[in-house]
Parts: C-alpha cells; structure tokens; sequence
C-alpha cells in the first residue's frame, strides 16, 4: 500500500512527455514496490515505510537512468499530505472570493526566518501566501499564470519546489488512503 508520494518536478514540460506507465515502471526499475502515479504530472505514489533516507537520490538516479534527464524530486509521506490539507491559511470566504485556486509551493527543505520574510514580500496585494510545515500556501488573484509573482521568483527564495493545487494534493490522499 503506498504510503509516501514523490512529487516530481518539471516532468512534462519543455517538450518532454512521459508516461505514466514510464514513470511506474522506472520507479520499479530502480527498485520501488507498491508503485502507482495520479495523473499525467509527475506524482509517484510508492510504499515506502517510515524511513525515507537515501529515498530521493535513489529514487531520482532511478528516473534519471530510466528517462534520460534529471527529475528533481519532493517527497512527503501520507502523514504530511493529510496534514497539508487539513491546514487552512485562508478564511473560506477570501478563497471563495478569488478566481484563483489554492496552491501549494512543496519545498525540499523547509526554509529559515530569513527566506520566508523575503518569500511574503514578493507578493503583490492582491495574491496571498502563508507557510505551514515547510511548504507555502499561495491563493492567487486569479491564477498563477496572471499573477504578478512569478514562481520563478519564489523559487530564487525558497530553492527547490513543485506546484500542486490543493485539488490535486486532495485527489493523491484519496489514492494514498484507498490503498
């Protein structure tokens, strides 16, 4: 039964495309068990155990082997998915006024006072980020490709990172729970 999710960053993108039944099969290649993805955009879901030391450079020698390029990779266990959504950092009726949908910035490494500072301060009035447990909930205006605030920006800040909204965080811990 999976019990961590890999988000994997920049799969299909630049003119790379790959499939799910690649990603399955190069994690299993790389010696990975209860291996299924959620949709076409890079999110593994393996069974892993509590101990995820060496699980990512493992996990991304594996993928680079197997497709040919490098996949930066996030790993969060069920716990912390649970934990993601189950945090609110936006009243309900801010979120229902915007057009935008809630996102969430997952981090590689939680960042220190210093970063988070200068992370708030790249966001124009009328987008709205918060932090919670190393990752960065951030509610556009509208959405992130008509925000101001660039993820590239953020990415200068806060290092390594993938975007998921809170839908598609929502849909992998349904999978996760459903075994």
């Amino acid at each position: 039964m999976p019990d961590t999710v890999a988000f994997l960053r920049s799969i299909n993108v630049g003119g790379r495309r790959v499939t799910n039944d690649a990603l399955r099969a190069a994690a299993e290649g790389a010696g990975f068990s209860g291996v299924s993805t959620y949709r076409a955009s890079g999110n593994l879901l393996l069974s892993i155990g509590t101990d995820l030391t060496g699980v990512r450079p493992r996990l991304e020698a594996g993928l680079q082997a197997a497709l040919g390029f490098t996949v930066p990779t996030i790993l969060r266990s069920a716990a912390q998915v649970d934990a993601l959504l189950g945090h609110a950092p936006f009243p309900p009726e801010v979120v229902a006024q915007t057009a935008g949908k809630l996102q969430v910035m997952l981090l590689s490494e939680p960042p220190g006072p210093d970063a988070r500072e200068r992370a708030l301060a790249l966001a124009p009035a009328d987008d709205r980020l918060a932090f919670f447990a190393g990752d960065l909930f951030w509610l556009p205006r509208a959405g992130i490709s008509t925000s101001e605030l660039e993820p590239s920006k953020l990415g200068r800040v806060l290092g390594l990172n993938t975007v998921r909204t809170v839908g598609t965080i929502a849909g992998i811990a349904k999978k996760l729970r459903a075994g």
